[in-house]
C-alpha cells in the first residue's frame, strides 16, 4: 500500500513538474515578440500578421527633396546650407524645435487610428556617436525611447532602420555618404555599425513593441557596377557578423535584411540557416503587374521565408492603390514611403510651404563652392528665419492635412487631424 501510494505521489509530482515546464515554455520570452514562422510573420498571440505601415522619413534623416533644399540633398549638406544662412545658434534652435515637432505623439496615434500596424523609423548612425548631428551629439536613444513610449501607448509596432551607416552603405545622398559605399572597404566603419546595433539590441531586447532591426537600408547603389565584384561579396558576411553579435544580447527580435542595389538584388543571400529573418526589397517606378513582384514571391516560397517591401510609393494615387492591392493579394507586408511631406501629395500627410521658403531652395541651388558665392547668394537672414519658423509650425500635426487619394490608395481610413481623438495621458 505504501509502495503504491509512493508511486502515485511520484507520478503526480512528475506530472506537475512537466506541467510547470510546459507552462514555462509556453510563456517564454520569445513568445512575447513578433517572430517568423516559415514564410509568415506571427504575432505573440500566434496569429499571422501582414505588416501595413509607413516610413517616418525626413525626421531623423532629413532629405533634400522633402526639405526642398535644392542641391543640398543630404543631411550634412542641409545642415551646412542652414548654417550658412542663419549661423550656429539659430541652427541649433531650429534642429531642436524641428526634432520636437515634426513627429509627435499625435502623429503616432493618428497612424494607428487610420489603420497602420507598424512604422519604419529611418535613423542616422551619428545619433549614436559623439559626432555633431542635427544640433546635438549621441542623442539617438532620446528619440528612440520617445517613439517607443508613444508606440506602446498607441499599440503600433516599430521597426528600426539604419538609413545612414558608418562610411556609407549606398553611395548617394540618402545615406549621407561621401558618394561611395565605403562601409564595405572599411573595418573601422564595420566595427562601428556592429557596435551601434548591439547597443540598440541591448536596450530594447525586452521590448515587445519593437518589431525588429533593419540592418542596412538600400546597400550598394547601381552606380558602382564596375566595383560589384569587391563590394557585393562584403555585404552578406557583414550581415552575418551583425546578426551573430545581436543574437548574443537579443535572441528574440526579428532581423530585416535588404538586398543589394537599392534592396532589390537577392542574389547575395546564400545562407538561410539564421532563424527569425525577414528578407526586404524596395521597389519604385514600374508598371504594376504580377511580374513586378513574382521573383520575390518565388524567393519566399523556395526558401520558406517572409518577405517585406520596406519602401515603395512616390507615385500617383491610382498607382498606389493598384500596387497596394497587388501586395495585399500576394500577402506581402509593406511600408509605403513616406508619412509626411511639405507641399507634396505623394504621402499620407501634407503641410503648407511657407511663403518665403523659395529663398532657401534658391540658395540651395546656387553655386556655394566658393566663399564669395556664399556671400553673393545668401538670402536675407530674417526672411529665412521666418520661413524656417513657419516650416516647423506648419509641420506640426495640428496643421497637417491628409492626401485623400493616397490614404485611400493604402486602404487606410481618411481622417483629418481635427477629427482625431487620442489618449492624452
Amino acid at each position: 500500500m505504501k509502495k503504491s501510494l509512493l508511486a502515485s505521489s511520484l507520478l503526480l509530482l512528475s506530472i506537475l513538474i512537466g506541467s510547470c515546464q510546459t507552462s514555462k515554455k509556453q510563456t517564454s520570452n520569445s513568445q512575447l515578440f513578433v517572430y517568423t514562422s516559415g514564410s509568415q510573420i506571427i504575432e505573440p498571440n500566434g496569429n499571422p500578421i501582414i505588416l501595413k505601415g509607413t516610413n517616418l522619413g525626413n525626421w531623423l534623416v532629413p532629405e533634400g527633396y522633402m526639405f526642398k533644399s535644392g542641391k543640398a540633398s543630404s543631411p550634412t549638406k542641409i545642415n551646412q546650407l542652414i548654417y550658412q544662412m542663419i549661423g550656429p545658434d539659430s541652427l541649433k534652435k531650429f534642429w531642436d524645435e524641428y526634432l520636437d515637432n515634426y513627429i509627435t505623439r499625435e502623429d503616432i496615434f493618428y497612424l494607428k487610428r487610420i489603420g497602420a500596424n507598424h512604422i519604419r523609423l529611418p535613423f542616422h548612425y551619428k545619433l549614436f556617436t559623439q559626432d555633431e548631428y542635427m544640433g546635438d551629439r549621441n542623442q539617438g536613444f532620446k528619440y528612440f525611447d520617445r517613439i517607443i513610449k508613444w508606440s506602446k501607448e498607441a499599440d503600433i509596432y516599430v521597426l528600426f532602420d539604419m538609413h545612414c551607416a558608418p562610411g556609407g552603405q549606398t553611395g548617394d545622398n540618402i545615406d549621407d555618404s561621401e558618394g561611395y559605399p565605403f562601409l564595405f572597404q572599411s573595418d573601422i566603419s564595420k566595427d562601428e555599425m556592429v557596435r551601434i546595433w548591439v547597443e540598440i539590441a541591448k536596450r530594447y531586447k525586452d521590448e515587445p513593441i519593437v518589431l525588429g532591426y533593419d540592418l542596412l537600408n538600400e546597400p550598394i547603389a547601381h552606380y558602382f557596377k564596375e566595383d560589384y565584384d569587391k563590394l557585393k561579396p562584403e555585404l552578406f558576411p557583414l550581415y552575418k557578423r551583425t546578426i551573430e553579435e545581436i543574437r548574443k544580447v537579443d535572441p528574440d527580435h526579428m532581423i530585416f535584411l535588404n538586398g543589394a542595389e537599392w534592396s532589390g538584388d537577392f542574389s547575395i543571400f546564400t545562407d538561410f540557416s539564421f532563424p527569425n529573418i525577414v528578407y526586404e526589397f524596395h521597389k519604385y517606378w514600374f508598371s504594376v503587374n504580377q511580374d513586378a513582384i513574382q521573383f520575390y514571391v518565388d524567393f519566399s516560397k523556395k526558401h520558406n521565408v517572409p518577405i517585406y517591401i520596406g519602401e515603395t510609393g512616390e507615385n500617383t494615387d491610382e498607382w498606389v492603390m493598384d500596387f497596394r492591392t497587388l501586395l495585399d493579394k500576394n500577402e506581402i507586408s509593406w511600408a509605403f514611403w513616406p508619412y509626411k511631406k511639405m507641399n507634396n501629395k505623394s504621402g499620407i500627410m501634407n503641410f503648407t510651404q511657407p511663403e518665403t521658403y523659395h529663398l532657401i531652395t534658391a540658395f540651395g541651388d546656387s553655386s556655394r563652392y566658393m566663399f564669395a558665392d556664399v556671400r553673393k547668394y545668401r538670402p536675407d537672414v530674417n526672411l529665412v528665419k521666418k520661413a524656417l519658423n513657419e516650416f516647423i509650425e506648419n509641420s506640426k500635426f495640428k496643421n497637417n492635412f491628409p492626401n485623400e487619394g493616397y490614404v485611400n490608395g493604402l486602404g487606410f481610413e481618411l481622417m483629418k487631424p481635427d477629427e482625431m481623438m487620442y489618449d492624452k495621458r
